[in-house]
C-alpha cells in the first residue's frame, strides 16, 4: 500500500496496520530522503565554510549545492535569497525580529489572520508589545476564508507588514495570494507568508505568489525535522539587521568594530545542519519525481472525497467551508471529547492529532476549545478516509 512507485516509506511499511493521518505535523520521509542524509554522513561530513581540506570542501559543496536546489524549487531568483533555519517557527522569528526592527517605527500596524498558527502569530505579537507596534487580526468569515474586503476594513496608513498562511493548518482553506499581494503592494507594505502547509503539496512559486518573504519547514514537506527555510527577496534582505549572533554571519570582528557578513550567510549563525539541508533537496527531488501538478490534483479529490464523507455522519461537526481547500479536516464528534476520540481512533490503528493544533484564536472564533484533525500526505487514500469514517461510527456506538 505505501510502496509507490517513486519511492518507499519505511516507517509506514514497518507499521502495515497504521493508517497515518497526521502530515500537517510531520509526514513520513521517503527511503531517498533517509539514505540521502545517511550518505552525506558516511562520505562528506565536515563543517562548511571553514577549512579546505578536501572533506570540508565537499561538504560545503553538499550545503551549497542544496541551497541551489530548493531556490530552484520554489522559483527565486537566486539561491542568496535562500536562508536556511530550523523550520517555519524560526524562519518566522527571523523575519518578524529584523523586518520590523529594519523598517518599523513605534504606531506601526502589522496584520496577521484568525486562521494563524501561533508561529505567525507570537513573533510579531512580541515585537509589537516590545517596540510599540499595533498588532490586528484579519478575520474569517463563516466559511473559513479571507475576504479582502475586510482587510480593506482594517487598513491604514501606518499598516507595514501583512503575515498569513498560504494554507490553513487546521481548515484546510488555501488563500489566494496574488491578489492579496498586489493589494498590499499597492499600499506600500510588506506581504509574509507561513507556507509550511503548502510547499509539499504542488507547484509553489514565490514569484508567482507575489510575497515578499515565505517561510517552511523541512519535515511537512517528506523532508528532515530541524531544517527550514526562509525565502525573502534579495532587495529586502541586503538591509536587514541580523537575528542572531555569533560564528559565521560575520565579516571582520575588531576589539573597536564588528561588520557582517553578506546574506544568507548573516542569517545563518553557528554551525549549520547541514545533513538537514541535503535532506530537504533530496525530499525536492522526491516531490518532483512524483509531480507536483500531479500532487496538487490528488490531493484536490482527496479533500473534495473527504468532505462528502465526514459531512455524511451523525454528530460530526467539520469546520471549514472553503471553495478551495488542501485535505485536512478538523472536527468533533457530538458528546465525546476530541482527546477521547483521538485515543479511540489510536486504538484502530488511526493517528490523528487532537487540541487546538497550535491556532487558539482561530478555535476561539469556533467556539471549541479542541478539536480532532485528520490531515492527509501523497500516502494516502480515499480507503483511509473510509476507514477514518468507519471508525467514526464505531466511537458513536462505544462512546453513545
Amino acid at each position: 500500500m505505501y510502496t509507490l512507485k517513486t519511492g518507499r516509506f519505511p516507517l509506514l511499511e514497518a507499521h502495515p496496520d497504521l493508517i497515518y493521518l497526521d502530515s500537517a505535523s510531520t509526514t513520513q520521509k521517503p527511503e531517498g530522503v533517509i539514505r540521502a542524509i545517511t550518505e552525506y554522513y558516511q562520505t562528506r561530513n565536515a563543517n562548511v565554510h571553514r577549512a579546505v581540506y578536501r572533506l570540508a570542501e565537499a561538504s560545503t559543496q553538499a550545503y551549497e549545492e542544496a541551497r541551489t536546489r530548493i531556490a530552484q524549487f520554489i522559483g527565486a531568483s537566486s539561491p542568496k535569497e535562500v536562508i536556511f533555519t530550523r523550520g517555519t517557527t524560526e524562519a518566522l522569528n527571523l523575519i518578524a525580529h529584523s523586518l520590523t526592527r529594519t523598517y518599523l517605527q513605534s504606531g506601526d500596524v502589522i496584520i496577521v489572520t484568525q486562521m494563524d498558527h501561533h508561529s505567525n502569530i507570537v513573533p510579531f505579537w512580541l515585537e509589537s508589545k516590545e517596540r510599540g507596534y499595533h498588532l490586528r487580526f484579519w478575520p474569517i468569515t463563516p466559511s473559513g476564508e479571507l475576504d479582502l474586503a475586510d482587510l480593506e476594513a482594517l487598513w491604514t496608513d501606518r499598516v507595514r507588514v501583512v503575515a498569513l498562511p498560504h494554507i490553513s493548518n487546521v481548515l484546510g482553506t488555501v488563500n489566494s495570494i496574488p491578489p492579496i499581494a498586489s493589494f498590499v503592494h499597492e499600499r506600500g507594505a510588506f506581504l509574509v507568508l507561513d507556507a509550511a502547509q503548502s510547499v509539499g503539496h504542488g507547484p509553489f512559486d514565490v514569484a508567482e505568489l507575489g510575497c515578499d518573504a515565505a517561510a517552511f519547514s523541512g519535515h511537512k514537506m517528506y523532508g528532515p525535522q530541524g531544517i527550514g527555510v526562509l525565502w525573502a527577496k534579495e532587495s529586502i534582505l541586503d538591509s536587514l539587521v541580523p537575528y542572531q549572533r555569533g560564528g559565521e554571519m560575520i565579516a571582520t570582528v575588531t576589539e573597536t568594530d564588528i561588520t557582517f557578513n553578506l546574506p544568507p550567510y548573516r542569517f545563518e549563525a553557528g554551525t549549520p545542519n547541514v545533513e538537514g539541508a541535503v535532506g530537504l533537496a533530496a525530499a525536492m527531488d522526491f516531490l518532483d519525481s512524483w509531480g507536483r501538478d500531479r500532487i496538487r490534483k490528488e490531493e484536490l479529490d482527496l479533500a473534495r472525497y473527504g468532505v462528502e464523507v465526514l459531512s455524511s455522519i451523525p454528530g460530526l461537526t467539520l469546520y471549514g467551508n472553503a471553495s478551495f481547500r488542501a485535505p485536512v479536516f478538523t472536527f468533533n464528534l457530538e458528546g465525546i471529547h476530541s482527546h477521547d476520540l483521538a485515543q479511540f481512533l489510536d486504538s484502530k490503528h488511526i493517528a490523528v492529532r487532537s487540541g487546538h493544533h497550535c491556532a487558539q484564536p482561530l478555535l476561539h472564533r469556533l467556539g471549541v476549545p479542541s478539536a480532532v484533525r485528520a490531515s492527509l500526505g501523497i500516502y494516502n487514500s480515499k480507503e483511509d478516509i473510509e476507514r477514518l469514517a468507519e471508525a467514526l461510527e464505531g466511537a458513536r456506538t462505544y462512546f453513545l
